[in-house]
């Protein structure tokens, strides 16, 4: 419903300012907008296709991953964890694997997979949930971590960034990492803090100081080198994660003594069919953004935003971003169209598109998630789930503005 509105909206005002435009005199306004429409329609299909190749890849690393159970021996590894975080839920239910099979294909970026398995996890929390119209705890302590989009390898953002020419489309990886796990941390501890699930023990503690010395091994590293070190050092970092875990994945297929070949090639068959399903999403937002922007709209916006941040007294770079992150809490389709707008308008190489790119996967979409997720399995009281999604979003958002002058500032 909220892109309903947000889709109309796009399209009503950038259409209003285009009728005053033309009685003031200016009749090249409303035919660029007619352009635009076209444009940017061709734009999404060509873009849409291009993301084809790396979906498809991802996914055939993921069935590789399941046919052989690593996925499952990795959840059962973690299930202390998952235990302590979801006390609510047994030991051995099975909405434990559906969760962190959940979280394994957000922390790689496949969210369009990551949805039905957690719709699959929301059915069987509910099936232990005792007021089947409220929110339970873990449904919410899941949601949370959902909303706060922790990203290991951001694979659909490298794509597009690919797509759109960018030097080096894996530049983003670490300072959208440290991103994601700020806002993961700040939604992780504010629902430890309502749920007074207890923090201090072995487990939980062990976990929080690997994930702490990881960042600040990364930030002691980066700490003393310029610019262009840095983006070598994160370039060589970036291709040892990823290149390591593709591997992991393939090795586990060998040893389990399983066709690794055909499993990828049987998991790569639904990136074809997510990447075509995503074309009229892309195709409608960004028609009405091509609108919106050819009226002149966006410019007055992020003019308005880059005024009154100058006049507090601060830099104003990150504002040619701020649509991303107003958008993203609401819709994904909406944010990742106003990324591209960010890469057409500045370039993908730029400031605000590196900001746009770390905003797009600093979080993930509150509203949505918790409308499809709550709404699948008959959810109306959400509790605090709002405003513990909310707040990961605002600290993931600052975060990356920190980050992003940080790295490429």
């Amino acid at each position: 419903m909220a892109l309903n509105y947000i889709w109309i909206g796009l399209f009503t005002i950038g259409v209003i300012i285009g009728v005053v435009k033309l009685f003031l005199g200016d009749f090249n306004a409303m035919p660029e907008m007619m352009d635009s429409i076209f444009s940017m329609s061709n734009l999404a299909f060509d873009m849409t296709i291009g993301l084809t190749g790396t979906l498809t890849f991802w996914m055939g690393v993921m069935k590789v991953g399941e046919d052989s159970g690593l996925i499952n021996r990795l959840a059962k590894k973690l299930s202390p964890v998952l235990v302590k975080l979801f006390p609510e839920i047994p030991k051995d239910h099975p909405a434990l694997s559906s969760l962190f099979m959940n979280i394994s294909a957000n922390m790689l970026g496949l969210d369009n997979a990551a949805t039905p398995i957690g719709l699959k996890a929301m059915q069987e929390m509910q099936s232990i949930n005792k007021q089947k119209d409220t929110a339970s705890n873990s449904m919410i302590m899941f949601l949370t971590l959902n909303t706060s989009g922790l990203t290991i390898i951001p694979v659909s953002i490298m794509a597009y960034r690919s797509k759109f020419g960018a030097a080096d489309p894996t530049d983003i990886f670490i300072p959208l990492l440290l991103t994601t796990m700020c806002s993961t941390l700040v939604g992780l501890l504010t629902v430890c803090a309502i749920q007074k699930i207890n923090l201090l023990n072995k487990t939980i503690l062990a976990t929080f100081a690997g994930i702490s010395l990881f960042v600040a091994g990364i930030f002691t590293a980066v700490s003393s080198l310029d610019s262009e070190q840095m983006q070598i050092f994160c370039r060589v970092l970036t291709s040892i994660l990823i290149l390591g875990c593709i591997m992991f994945f393939l090795y586990s297929g060998v040893r389990k003594k399983i066709n690794v070949y055909d499993s990828f090639v049987e998991g790569a068959k639904g990136g074809f069919h997510i990447a075509v399903s995503l074309i009229p999403y892309c195709v409608a937002i960004l028609a009405a953004i091509g609108v919106f922007r050819a009226s002149g709209a966006l410019t007055m916006l992020q003019d308005g935003v880059s005024r009154f941040v100058e006049w507090l007294g601060f830099n104003s770079d990150f504002v040619g971003a701020i649509p991303v992150a107003l958008m993203k809490p609401l819709n994904g389709a909406g944010a990742r169209g106003m990324m591209i707008e960010c890469f057409n308008s500045f370039g993908p190489d730029s400031f605000v598109g590196h900001l746009a790119s770390i905003l797009q996967g600093s979080t993930d979409t509150t509203f949505y998630i918790l409308a499809i997720y709550f709404g699948s399995v008959g959810i109306k009281k959400y509790r605090y789930a709002v405003a513990t999604g909310l707040l990961a979003d605002v600290a993931g958002m600052i975060a990356a503005v920190l980050l992003c002058y940080l790295f490429f500032g």
